[in-house]
C-alpha cells in the first residue's frame, strides 16, 4: 500500500511539472551561425511561439520584420523541436526550455551549403 501511495504522489508531482512548462510567448536573443566553410555570423533571433498541449506553432526569424512559419513543432517535457522553412532552406531546431530561457542548436543543409547555429533566447516580458 505504501509503494502504491508513493507512486501516486510521484505521478501527481510529475503531472504538475509537465503542466507548468509553457513555451507560449515571444522570445528574443542571439542566433550565432557557423557555416561549413568556417564562416561565422552573429545574428539575432525572435521566436513567437504558441503552445497547445504538446504542439508548438508560430514563427521564427531574426526580427519583427522577417518571420518564417513553423512547419512542425512539438514539446516533450523541456525539449522543443521545430522545423522552419526560410527562403529556400529547412532549418531544424533542437532546443531546451528552462523557465524563461530557451537554448539549443539549429541545423540547415542542402546540396550547396550547411550551417549550424547556437540559439539563446529569453522570454520577452
Amino acid at each position: 500500500m505504501r509503494t502504491l501511495l508513493c507512486l501516486v504522489v510521484m505521478a501527481a508531482f510529475a503531472g504538475v511539472a509537465i503542466a507548468d512548462v509553457n513555451a507560449t510567448g515571444n522570445w528574443s536573443g542571439s542566433f550565432d551561425v557557423t557555416r561549413s566553410n568556417g564562416e561565422t555570423k552573429d545574428s539575432t533571433a525572435l521566436l513567437k511561439l504558441k503552445q497547445t498541449g504538446t504542439e508548438i506553432t508560430g514563427t521564427v526569424g531574426p526580427d519583427e520584420g522577417e518571420q518564417f512559419p513553423i512547419l512542425k513543432g512539438k514539446i516533450d517535457g523541456d525539449k522543443i523541436t521545430l522545423e522552419v522553412q526560410d527562403h529556400e532552406h529547412t532549418i531544424k531546431f533542437d532546443l531546451k526550455l528552462d523557465t524563461d530561457r530557451i537554448t539549443g542548436e539549429a541545423n540547415m543543409s542542402d546540396e550547396h551549403d550547411s550551417a549550424k547555429a547556437k540559439l539563446d533566447v529569453k522570454r520577452v516580458k
